[in-house]
């Protein structure tokens, strides 16, 4: 079963004190996040006291961890949140990230199965693409032959029958067709 929030950041804990990247700058706008959008998390007297500059930012990042983890699970999940929008390379790095990462993404296997599955562009097999070639070469030609002559009735059913299976606006398309070489 995964991790909750709040253990994730008990194990993520030391890696975010020890990350050079947690600087001030970043530990202000999280604790800023956590302030404006979600002020049940973090009130303004607590935001005042996690961004105070006479603080180190060390003790300052250590004591928002600890703050969040006794708040529980949303916050947790809110600090992830925000660490992800301020500082996605951070987010990336942590160490609860990349083991998600490595458990759910599947090991890269170089079979002919797995290339074929992932080229795939439908399920029907080369015999409805080679039909489907067909009736467009088809149509392709009639229209060709027919174009300076006319069309003769055998043409006008062929074009009439091939609107059955398409939209309205193909539909259409080949009924003006029709009408218009009826006039000529």
């Amino acid at each position: 079963m995964a991790d909750s929030y709040r253990e994730q950041l008990i194990k993520d804990s030391e890696f975010l004190r020890n990350d050079k990247r947690m600087g001030t700058e970043l530990v202000d706008k999280l604790v800023l996040q956590l302030n404006r959008i979600y002020p049940q998390i973090l009130n303004d007297k607590e935001a005042r006291k996690f961004r105070n500059l006479g603080v180190p930012t060390a003790i300052r990042l250590l004591e928002l961890l600890s703050h969040l983890q006794g708040k529980g699970e949303e916050a947790c999940y809110e600090f992830y949140r925000a660490l992800h929008i301020h500082a996605e390379e951070v987010y990336f790095s942590l160490p609860t990230r990349i083991r998600r990462r490595e458990t759910t993404e599947p090991k890269w296997t170089n079979t002919a199965d797995d290339l074929r599955e992932k080229f795939v562009l439908n399920d029907r097999g080369p015999w409805f693409f080679l039909s489907c070639f067909t009736v467009v070469v088809g149509v392709a030609f009639l229209y060709y032959h027919s174009e300076g002559k006319g069309l003769g009735n055998d043409t006008r059913k062929v074009l009439g029958f091939t609107t059955l299976g398409l939209g309205t606006q193909a539909k259409e398309v080949l009924i003006s067709y029709i009408g218009d070489c009826r006039r000529k």
